[in-house]
């Protein structure tokens, strides 16, 4: 069996019920066909990694979409907020015996098989691994074992969940990877080119 896992978390591409704050600048139908945009991006860069990897539903679990179930293990997200959905993600993925995990989300066009590989990597010689985000968030996380101090006590999806995690992991053994900038809201994206002529050529 495979020792590494990737999680890769998505929410279902349905009008009106994702990047809210994006379509809020670029209108529902944009949002929507930005974020398909960068779940195929998420399919390319991830498809060939060499790690077992599993692709965990918000709403529900689709057959026959861009995730090839020769590919990809399907699950569905369990829990109240994010921390929690992550923290069960993780322990699954541990008792079903991998050594290595790391969690992504499906929202960064600046990511590359080459870096995920890289992480993995680090998980060799580090307990931890944190992707930072340029929001105060953060767009990867890995780990060797299981810390429930990782996933509670945060408010997700505000500046403050990258800066609250740093002080759970104080001495602790962590590589922290290039800060890098996910895709929420239009400044995200506005200077995107290939998301400008594809998507934004309306506004």
């Amino acid at each position: 069996m495979n020792k590494n896992l990737l999680l890769i978390f998505t929410r279902n591409p349905e009008l009106g019920k994702c990047k809210t704050r994006l379509a809020a600048a670029v209108g529902e139908q944009a949002a929507l066909n930005i974020y398909k945009f960068l779940l195929q991006h998420t399919v390319n860069i991830t498809q060939d990694l060499p790690t077992s990897k599993e692709v965990h539903y918000s709403v529900a679990v689709r057959n026959n979409d861009i995730w090839d179930e020769t590919i990809y293990t399907k699950k569905q997200q369990h829990g109240d907020d994010l921390g929690l959905r992550m923290s069960h993600a993780f322990l699954q993925g541990f008792d079903e015996g991998y050594e290595n995990i790391i969690i992504i989300g499906s929202d960064m066009y600046d990511l590359t098989q080459k870096e995920l590989e890289e992480a993995f990597e680090a998980l060799e010689t580090n307990e931890f691994v944190v992707g930072p985000a340029q929001d105060g968030g953060y767009y990867l996380l890995g780990m060797k074992r299981h810390l429930t101090a990782l996933f509670v006590n945060k408010a997700w999806g505000t500046n403050t969940v990258l800066a609250d995690t740093k002080k759970d992991l104080i001495g602790r053994v962590v590589k922290f990877l290039k800060i890098k900038n996910d895709i929420d809201v239009y400044d995200d994206v506005k200077d995107i080119e290939i998301i400008k002529k594809k998507f934004l050529t309306h506004l």
